[in-house]
């Protein structure tokens, strides 16, 4: 009896016993749909999340304003830092002259209520002063509308971009924004733009959020002040590091910064971030994996049992066949590919579940990308082999030590 009868009889073996081998596969099948579903949609999540990265672009950093942490552990008060103003950062703007694309930003409120009409929004809209590079720079699109002009951004003029979430809340499906008027915190604006849908999964809220020009969130801040936030987008990424000291030069001149002494603002490359997402990514997926395990753990043991109630089930039949020359080895082979067969039948149904669970996971939090995980479905088959021999081994082992003269006997 060579391999490829093995193989044949294996499968007849597996048709005989049709019911008992849909249901074995069945249990391997949930243990591979468990261990792909999670890990493709992990995988949509991290394809969402790069995504949003990728919008901010991986050749950009950010100046900020350092945060003042008052005392330490030791009770020994720390240096504070005044905020950057916002003409250090126009002064930044305009000195700076490596090619790039400068956004500035700073948050006006996050508690504010807009009102168009007799219709107004929940008090937690975020209001935001930005300049023209903030929505290209942050990868944010314009549905409908424009952008701030040039004049708009140098005189403070009272217009405002609205957020997706904002313009549903304030405008009805026939109602048309451009050019009317919207009131916050007693100030009127005119909207000239509405934002595209972003989604939960971006950096800010920006659906329920309302932009405006720089000058004119300063205005409303009433003496407060803000905290800005620059992001430096440079055209070529190999000269980040250049770029980088000559943002640090810059602005510790404008600062006043002492030779010797710490920046008296934060400098953060955007890189950073995604190192911190890909490992939060890298955690759920050891999380996800090790869930996966536990359930394949399962569908091992509960295989193994189901493969030596065949072996006992069919001692006799092996007994026929040490008397007409099979092997030990051929034995071992019959019941080892019966349990790999069955496992990829189980497996590829498991893989295809798992693909289905996981995009649909996926889309159910907003992520709308189709993910076709081709190393988690090769790694899932794999497995499933692994795990088909594990499982078959041991009742292999045991079905070819059976000797043919009691297995004759057995009824």
């Amino acid at each position: 009896m060579n391999l490829i009868e093995n193989i044949k009889e294996g499968l007849r073996s597996i048709q005989a016993n049709l019911l008992r081998s849909i249901l074995t596969a069945l249990i391997v099948a949930i243990g591979i749909m468990s261990l792909v579903g999670i890990l493709t949609a992990i995988d949509g999540i991290e394809y969402s999340v790069n995504e949003s990265l990728a919008s901010l672009g991986v050749n950009t950093f950010d100046i900020r304003s350092k945060t003042n942490r008052g005392s330490n552990r030791l009770g020994i008060k720390e240096k504070t830092y005044p905020q950057i103003r916002m003409t250090e950062a126009f002064r930044f703007i305009d000195q700076y002259k490596v090619p790039s694309t400068i956004s500035l930003s700073a948050f006006v409120t996050e508690i504010a209520e807009v009102k168009h009409l007799s219709k107004k929004t929940n008090p937690n809209v975020q209001v935001q002063g930005v300049n023209a590079d903030f929505l290209p720079i942050k990868g944010l699109e314009v549905e409908t509308g424009r952008n701030f002009s040039k004049l708009e951004m140098e005189y403070g003029t009272q217009v405002a971009i609205i957020g997706h979430k904002v313009f549903t809340s304030l405008y009805g499906k026939t109602e048309e924004p451009i050019g009317s008027e919207i009131n916050i915190s007693g100030f009127q604006f005119r909207v000239i733009g509405v934002m595209k849908e972003k989604g939960e999964f971006s950096d800010n809220n920006y659906d329920n959020m309302v932009l405006m020009p720089i000058i004119k969130g300063n205005q409303m801040a009433k003496g407060r002040g803000l905290w800005y936030d620059m992001t430096i987008g440079i055209s070529d990424p190999s000269q980040m590091e250049y770029a980088m000291g000559e943002a640090t030069g810059i602005m510790r001149a404008i600062r006043r910064d002492q030779v010797g002494q710490p920046n008296s603002f934060e400098l953060e490359k955007s890189e950073t971030l995604a190192q911190e997402m890909e490992s939060i990514i890298g955690g759920l997926r050891m999380g996800g994996f090790g869930i996966s395990f536990i359930t394949l753990l399962g569908a091992c043991i509960a295989l193994m049992n189901i493969m030596l109630v065949s072996v006992t089930e069919r001692t006799r039949e092996v007994g026929v066949r040490k008397a007409l020359g099979a092997t030990p080895l051929r034995i071992r082979q019959q019941f080892l590919i019966e349990g790999i067969v069955v496992c990829l039948l189980g497996g590829i149904s498991g893989v295809i579940l798992g693909i289905l669970i996981g995009n649909g996971l996926a889309k159910l939090m907003g992520i709308n990308a189709f993910v076709m995980p081709w190393v988690t479905m090769l790694w899932g088959l794999a497995v499933c082999i692994f795990v088909g021999v594990i499982s078959g081994y041991y009742p292999a082992k045991r079905a070819s030590r059976l000797d043919p003269i009691e297995s004759l006997r057995f009824e």
